[in-house]
């Protein structure tokens, strides 16, 4: 038996030997919930570092090099700086939903990362509609977006908003469109039963063609879809100063900060999960070794995660026109017609096998 399968064992059996059923279950699901806490905030704060040390490095600066080794403990002094900063707001804000907002952007990026599957033992939330609930939940933090930028009270942070509510609502669709053709190889929606039918190959060379073709518009959609550069008019700075979260400070404004990491994050497990097999090892001994997949599955995630912040340090941020003509001129026409050319190429694969 793997070493991570009997932990969780021990802890189950000794938590319902001490309790009865009901607490005991409830003490389980509070366990797992600060487990999942601890991965978003030392994910999120590290993609930040990750970010500062990608962008120095392609405009040949050092980056973040003083505070602990090679400045490792830089974004752990920015997070203590933002807990001690004092709160403000307007006067005209709506409290309530003022407040509200940030609470709605990190609650939905906490419930898709319970979804993904880590390794083969490392799974908090198996469903069998996974990649549906991961469009769905994935779309809830819009709303955040929007309660922020319109409770504000400032026309800029209702701009931003307006903004992000377009371009989220435009590139889901091409997002959905280009899981749904890999989900045509698959004839499933569960993420581990996705990850097992590519114990033979990752879906990106089972699919052929149009499995590349769905990676690349995936990449775009998924990139606009988190509101980063080329894509952030969302918070253009040059137009809008913060965009949406202008009017908030201190760890209000970090919640958003941390939620674009994190959303980044779940854009590129998306696809390392779908695409890249997840933590299976491409030299079958992923099995034999535990926690080996968490290693695979963070490291394919990492290189997804670099090639995102390699599009941001390099296009320059589109118009909002030029926007929104390339999702519905080209990316969903071309992406109607990749779905109807996967079809083909599995409907000839069953003909050919039968």
């Amino acid at each position: 038996m793997n070493i991570s399968l009997s932990i969780t064992k021990n802890i189950h059996e000794w938590l319902f030997s001490i309790m009865p059923e009901g607490i005991a279950s409830i003490t389980e699901m509070v366990l797992i919930a600060v487990v999942y806490l601890a991965i978003f905030a030392v994910a999120g704060l590290y993609l930040v570092l990750l970010e500062r040390k990608v962008a120095a490095w392609f405009q040949l600066r050092i980056g973040p090099n003083r505070v602990g080794w090679w400045g490792l403990l830089q974004t752990m002094a920015d997070a203590l700086k933002l807990v001690s900063k004092e709160l403000t707001g307007t006067e005209r804000a709506d409290k309530f939903l003022y407040n509200l907002a940030p609470y709605f952007v990190i609650v939905s990026s906490l419930m898709a990362l319970a979804v993904f599957p880590f390794s083969q033992e490392f799974h908090a939330f198996d469903i069998n509609i996974g990649v549906l609930f991961l469009m769905a939940i994935s779309s809830i933090g819009v709303i955040g977006i929007l309660l922020g930028g319109w409770s504000s009270n400032n026309k800029f942070a209702l701009i931003g908003a307006m903004r992000s509510g377009v371009q989220t609502i435009s590139y889901e669709l091409s997002v959905g469109l280009s899981l749904l053709t890999m989900v045509l190889v698959t004839g499933s929606l569960q993420l581990s039963e996705i990850i097992e039918v590519q114990k033979n190959g990752w879906l990106i060379v089972q699919g052929h063609i149009p499995a590349v073709i769905a990676f690349m518009i995936y990449m775009i959609a998924g990139t606009a879809e988190t509101n980063r550069a080329p894509f952030d008019l969302v918070e253009a700075e040059s137009e809008l100063g913060a965009g949406f979260h202008t009017e908030y400070s201190g760890m209000k404004f970090a919640y958003f900060f941390l939620a674009e990491f994190i959303n980044m994050f779940i854009i590129a497990a998306i696809a390392a999960t779908i695409f890249f097999g997840g933590w299976l090892s491409p030299f079958g001994i992923t099995e034999s070794i535990p926690l080996l997949g968490v290693v695979w599955f963070l490291g394919k995630t990492l290189v997804i995660v670099f090639l995102m912040m390699w599009f941001r340090w390099t296009f320059p941020r589109l118009r909002i026109d030029q926007l929104l003509t390339l999702e519905w001129k080209y990316l969903l026409p071309l992406n109607l017609l990749n779905l109807i050319l996967m079809a083909l190429v599995v409907w000839l694969n069953l003909t050919i096998q039968f």
